[in-house]
Order: structure tokens, then sequence, then C-alpha cells
């Protein structure tokens, strides 16, 4: 097998994947992206465009299902789940498109197919069409993805187990849909089925929803999604599941009060994600793994074999788009700039879209402490902001930690109404080493939603 030689190939097109080949062909490298799946990523294909086009009608059911508290009469409101769906499979169609458009770039080889390392800089290639190709390249970059976790309990391979993308091509909404799961996926999916007009029971394991968050933002979401109509069963270790009558399923949790049994027509594991390493045989060019498959590198994003890099999703740390865009501004300026940037000190905010949503950065009060600041707390329940009177929607918080000693902020966390972008006003603050008392005294839009925070930096003064 002829061995074909690039300055560059790329392994995967997820988020960061998907630009960093054409920025290299552009500069002038001779490129090979090798693609297994849909072209775009999982953001594009089966991650943020799909569930935030479907989270968008869900949010539509239910504030039409208000009209009446705003003095609309609108009549009787119902889902076509089909339609959602094909509402959904456009705009991914059309996101795609727009990546693909892209990649006709000269010098960037797109190669269709399953890769595995045959040695620390050679890859060989199953084709899509059947066929094999030995490649090779100076420099390797590692953009795999991951996938969600599958459920393994007994009975998970006598019942119908869905996850965060089958679920997404449901046409026929469940009766009875129960998740396994309490972080940000089984809580969005959650909240979307039961406005679509779903029964729905969210099963934790740990005491708590959102387990990185502090105890009285997770308790105060829990809330909110009983507020909705959702069954939330913490302290739940899911234990077996089995088939009953009429293609229905039970699912047996123990509880500290003992096994309880859940029955349901539809089951939704999203107890997390696995990297997708495996077939790549990493082992055989001396790339090293963690204990849990993702790949092991520095902040540079290197891995252990020089030459070799890695980025987004495959690697340790938090699974989101923009750290994965944020993994391509490093080897962007890395590779073509030769410049020196690094993850170190990077502050990764990220957004919950419940609705209300949770938009958070920087440190939660627990963290904080638990690094051995002296800290000061405030918090500023939504119905004491104006806008969020005026639009009806008064659920939720916003909660501030600051640096006792020099009112730097240190985090915080807003549960409310356009709580991720209320969010980013206060990350942009900690970017620019704004202390509380800047954000106080600063003069924000009456009425606007970031009003809110004069209050709430107000009452560390």
């Amino acid at each position: 097998m002829a061995d074909e030689h690039y300055d560059t190939i790329v392994i995967g097109a997820s988020q960061g994947g998907r630009f960093l080949p054409v920025e290299l062909a552009q500069a002038g490298r001779r490129v090979a992206l090798v693609e297994r799946g849909q072209l775009g990523g999982v953001c594009v294909n089966i991650g943020c465009t799909p569930t935030k086009t479907m989270v968008a009608s869900a949010r539509l059911a239910h504030q039409a299902r208000r009209a009446a508290e705003y003095g609309v009469q609108i009549g009787p409101v119902s889902v076509d789940l089909a339609a959602v769906r094909e509402r959904k499979r456009a705009m991914v169609a059309g996101a795609r498109e727009n990546y693909v458009s892209r990649l006709a770039r000269d010098g960037l080889d797109l190669i269709e197919g399953e890769a595995h390392f045959t040695g620390p800089k050679s890859v060989e290639v199953a084709s899509t069409d059947g066929g094999r190709r030995q490649i090779s390249a100076p420099v390797i970059v590692i953009d795999t993805g991951a996938r969600p976790k599958p459920l393994a309990i007994p009975g998970a391979d006598q019942v119908p187990v869905l996850d965060s993308t089958s679920i997404m091509e449901l046409d026929q909404l469940p009766e009875h849909l129960i998740i396994v799961g309490g972080g940000y996926i089984g809580l969005e999916f959650g909240q979307m089925f039961r406005r679509f007009g779903s029964e729905v029971t969210i099963v934790q394991h740990a005491a708590h929803l959102l387990t990185r968050e502090d105890e009285d933002v997770s308790d105060e979401v829990a809330a909110l999604l009983r507020d909705d109509g959702i069954t939330v069963s913490t302290s739940s270790t899911p234990v077996r599941v089995e088939p009953t009558a009429g293609g229905r399923l039970r699912l047996t949790v123990r509880t500290n009060d003992g096994e309880r049994q859940l029955e349901g027509s539809h089951l939704l594991s999203a107890i997390g994600r696995i990297p997708n390493t495996e077939a790549l045989t990493p082992e055989v060019a001396g790339i090293r793994l963690d204990d849990h498959g993702f790949v092991e590198v520095d902040e540079y994003l290197n891995t252990t074999v020089p030459g070799v890099y890695a980025m987004g999703d495959v690697t340790p740390g938090p699974a989101f788009t923009h750290s994965s865009y944020d993994d391509y501004r490093i080897l962007h300026a890395n590779l073509i700039g030769h410049e020196k940037a690094s993850t170190r000190d990077r502050t990764v905010p990220y957004t919950v879209f419940i609705d209300p949503q949770l938009g958070r950065v920087g440190m939660t009060e627990r963290e904080a402490r638990a690094n051995g600041h002296v800290i000061r707390v405030a918090k500023l329940p939504m119905s004491a902001v104006i806008r969020a009177i005026e639009t009806g929607e008064t659920r939720g918080f916003m909660k501030a930690v600051v640096d006792a000693d020099n009112g730097q902020i240190l985090g915080c966390a807003v549960l409310g109404s356009e709580g991720g972008e209320i969010m980013t006003m206060i990350q942009v603050a900690m970017l620019g080493k704004l202390t509380h008392t800047a954000m106080a005294d600063a003069i924000f839009t009456h009425p606007l939603l970031a009003e809110g925070l004069n209050t709430l930096f107000t009452m560390f003064t």
C-alpha cells in the first residue's frame, strides 16, 4: 500500500476540526481531513443546532399555553412532533451545507472513512467506499469528539434505550418519558418533552441535579422543573429495566427508602459521554489516554507524541462547543502563527438551555471556599427585577461570588430569563477585572434584565 504524504492530517471534524484544516490549507499546507461520519461535527449535526432548534419549539408551545396570562386568547395548543423534527432537520441541513461549502480549498483533501494509527505519524483509513489508504504527516490533530455513554444496567439490551441523538428523530410524542441522568442534557430534553406534552420523570443518582453547581442553584432548578410538572427523583440509582405489556417498560431504582419501580413508554439515557478513541488505536502511536479513555494533552494541546495534538471533546475537560472552538484558536495560533497560545487560566462559561436559562461562569460558592478565598455572596431573585416582572418571567435568581479582600468577581450563576446573556455580561466584567463596585455604579438601560446587575452588585456595597 503506497504511502501518501501530507503536511497535516486532521482526524475528525468536530467544532475545532471543522475550521482548522481549512485555515491550514489557506496557509499553503497540504492537508488531509478524515471524517467517518457526517461533515460539520457534533454541534451542527446532533448537538447545539438541532437541540436548540427543538428547545425553541418547546418554548413557543409553553408561551402559547400561557397566552391568557397576557390577555391573549389563542385556543388549545398541540404539538406536531413530526413537524418539529422536520424543522430541526432543515436547520441542520442548512448548517451542514454551509460548512461543506468551505471545504472547496486547494490543498485540502477530504477522506471519508475510519482512521487508525499505524505509527506515531502514520494513519490508515478504511474508506467508506471499501478501499484503504495509508497516509502520513509530521503534524496530526485528533478531533474525533465523543458520543453518548450507553446505559449499562441489567435489561438495557432488552428494551429500546434512546440517547441524545435518537430522541430527536421521534415523530410521535412519548406518553411517559423516563430520563436517567440529571445533567444539562437530561434537563434540556426533559423540559422540552414535557412542554411538547409528554409526562416526564428524571432519575438522578446524586442527591442534587447539576452536581457541579451549588446546592441552592440545583435545588432551584429542581423546583422549576417540578413547577413545570416534571417528576424529579434524586438519590435514585437505576438497577434494572425490563419490558412490560404493550411495548412499555419498567425501571427499578434504588432509593434511600428502598427500591421503587417506574413505568413508562420511553427511556432516555443521559448519563454522560465517552470519547471516540477506541478505533484510533492510539496505543500503536504511543499516545497516552487517561483512565476514562480521553486523550491526555498539555496546555498547548500536545499529546504524549511530539507533533500530535488533540482538541475538543476527545480531551478531558468541559465538553462544550465554545471550548472546542477555543482549542481551534490555540492550534491556529501555534501551528500557523508560530505563537505559544495555551489553555492556561482560561475560564469556560456555559449555559443550560432550560427555561429560564442557567448561565454559569467562574467559581461556584463551594469552589471559592475550597480554594481558600474569603468571599462575599449576593443573591437577587428575578422577582425583584423590573423587566422580569413586566414580561412575566420571574422564576429563578442571580447569584454572584466576590473576593472579600479586593472586590474581584470570582463567579456567578444566573438562573433567569436570558440567563446566559446576562452571565456573559458578568464574564466580560471578569475579563476586564472590574470590581463589584464598578458593576454597582454602572448605568444599564432601563428596563432591561441587565439592570438587575446594578441591584445585585449594590448588595456588596
